[in-house]
C-alpha cells in the first residue's frame, strides 16, 4: 500500500511527474523488495546501483553536453526524496556524488569539467566529499590534514578523516585541507582538492599511493553503503586537481565546500522527507490490518491523532524542503531556508518514525516489520550535514543579519 509522494502543486512539470514516476516504481519493485536483505547483510547493493546507473540517477543534475541528464536541484531533490523512501542508504550512494558534481559545475575549470563528468554521469566514476576529521566536530576551521607543496609542483597530502560515505567505492574524493596553516582566518587557509583513487580498493598503489581505506565503520544503521576513514599519507595530488584549478581555487576550499553544503542540507531534508513518507505508509497499513478491542487500531482516536500530526510533518517539510530547492536553482542565497528544511526534515523523519514504531506497538522492535531499520536508519539524519544544534545557530544567525536594526 503507497500514499502518493507526488508534489500536487500545479507548477510541477509533467517531465517531473514522469520522471518521479519512474522513480517510484524502481523504488517500489527494486530497492523495498531488497533493502533488508542488504542491510542485514551490512553488504553493498552493487545490482541496485548498477540499475541506477542503467536508469542515468548518477548523472541527473549534470548537463547534456557532459552525457547526463541536466535537471535542476528541484527534480533532484524529488528523486532523493523517493530513493530515500525505499531506503535510506540508497540516496547516500548519490549524495555525495551529486555534492561532487555541483562543487564541479561551480567551481571547476573547463578541464576539470570535460576529464570526470562525463564518466561520473554514467556511474563509471562516482564521487565522495570529505571534511570531517577524527578530532573535531562542527568546528570545520579547526582540520589538520594539510597540504604542502612539493618540488615537484604538486602537493603532498598528510592527515586522517572520519565519516566518508561512498569513501572505498568513489573514485574521486573532494576533500578540504589545510593549505595555509599562516593564514590570518583559519578559513582562509583551506584547499579543496579532487584526490583520485581506485575504486573499491583498500590500499592505493602506483598514482594513488598514499591514500588508504582502512575498513569501514560498524554503524547502528545506514548500512550497506559504507562510511569510511581516509588515511593520507604522502599522497601526491597533481596542482591541476586544486578544485578550480591552482589559481582559482587554491586557499578558496572553506567556501566552496560551504555553499556546497547549502545544497547537502536540501539532499538530507529530502531523504528525511522520504523516511517520514516511509514511515507514514507503513503505520497507515499497520493501523488498518491490526485489530484490538474488535477493531482495527486505525479507528481509535489515539492512533488517528498520530496518523495526523505524521501526515501534518510530512507535508510541512516537504514544502520547506521544496523551498529550498527552487531558491537555489534560482540562483537565490539559501543558507537559512535550507537550514530550516534540514532541521525540520530530519527532525520530522525522527518524530514519524518513533511515532510508526509506537502504532506498531511490540512488532515494532522485531527485524520481522520495516519500522524496525527505519528506526535505525533515522538518527543519521539529525547528524549529517551538520547537527540539529548546528542548524538552530546557522537559522539564528542568519535571521539577526537578515533583520538587523
Amino acid at each position: 500500500m503507497a500514499v502518493s509522494t507526488a508534489p500536487q502543486s500545479s507548477d510541477i512539470t509533467e517531465d517531473q511527474r514522469e520522471i518521479v514516476a519512474m522513480v517510484r516504481q524502481f523504488t517500489d519493485e527494486q530497492i523495498l523488495p531488497n533493502a533488508e536483505h542488504y542491510d542485514h547483510e551490512d553488504s553493498y547493493p552493487e545490482p541496485i546501483v548498477e540499475q541506477m546507473k542503467e536508469l542515468g540517477l548518477f548523472g541527473i543534475t549534470i548537463p547534456e553536453e557532459y552525457g547526463g541528464l541536466g535537471l535542476d536541484l528541484t527534480t533532484y531533490t524529488m528523486i532523493v526524496e523517493e530513493l530515500a523512501r525505499g531506503w535510506v542508504s540508497i540516496s547516500g550512494v548519490i549524495n555525495t556524488h551529486f555534492i561532487g558534481i555541483y562543487l564541479l559545475l561551480k567551481f571547476g575549470t573547463d578541464e576539470q569539467k570535460q576529464k570526470y563528468l562525463p564518466k561520473m554521469a554514467t556511474g563509471e566514476m562516482r564521487a565522495a566529499f570529505s571534511m570531517s576529521e577524527p578530532e573535531l566536530g562542527s568546528d570545520v576551521q579547526a582540520i589538520k590534514t594539510t597540504a604542502t607543496k612539493t618540488a615537484d609542483g604538486d602537493y603532498e597530502i598528510n592527515g586522517q578523516k572520519m565519516w566518508v560515505t561512498n569513501g572505498l567505492m568513489s573514485a574521486l574524493v573532494f576533500v578540504l585541507v589545510k593549505s595555509d596553516p599562516d593564514a590570518a582566518k583559519r578559513h582562509q587557509g583551506m584547499t579543496c582538492f579532487i584526490a583520485e583513487k581506485e575504486s573499491g580498493v583498500g590500499e592505493n598503489t602506483g598514482a594513488y599511493k598514499g591514500l588508504n581505506v582502512p575498513p569501514k565503520l560498524k554503524k547502528m544503521g545506514y548500512k550497506g553503503v559504507e562510511s569510511t576513514e581516509l588515511v593520507f599519507d604522502g599522497y601526491r595530488c597533481p596542482a591541476e586537481n586544486v578544485l578550480g584549478g591552482e589559481e582559482g581555487g587554491l586557499h578558496k576550499g572553506f567556501s566552496q565546500m560551504m555553499d556546497a553544503l547549502e545544497v547537502g542540507r536540501v539532499n538530507v531534508a529530502a531523504r528525511g522527507v522520504g523516511i517520514a513518507q516511509r514511515a507514514l505508509e507503513l503505520a497507515l497499513r499497520y493501523s488498518q490490518e491490526r485489530k484490538t478491542f474488535g477493531k482495527p487500531i486505525a479507528e481509535h482516536q489515539a492512533i488517528q491523532f498520530k496518523l495526523a500530526d505524521m501526515a501534518t510533518q510530512v507535508d510541512a517539510a516537504r514544502l520547506l524542503t521544496m523551498r529550498a530547492a527552487r531558491m537555489k536553482d534560482e540562483g537565490i542565497r539559501s543558507d537559512l531556508e535550507a537550514g530550516m528544511a534540514k532541521l525540520f526534515a530530519s527532525e520530522a523523519g525522527r518524530f514519524c518514525v518513533e511515532e510508526s514504531f509506537r502504532i506498531h506497538g511490540g512488532y515494532g522492535y522485531s527485524k520481522e516489520y520495516e519500522i524496525e531499520r527505519l528506526y535505525r536508519d533515522a538518527p543519521l539524519l539529525l547528524i549529517g550535514e551538520g547537527t540539529s544544534e548546528i542548524q538552530r545557530m546557522v537559522i539564528g544567525k542568519k535571521l539577526l543579519q537578515r533583520h538587523k536594526i
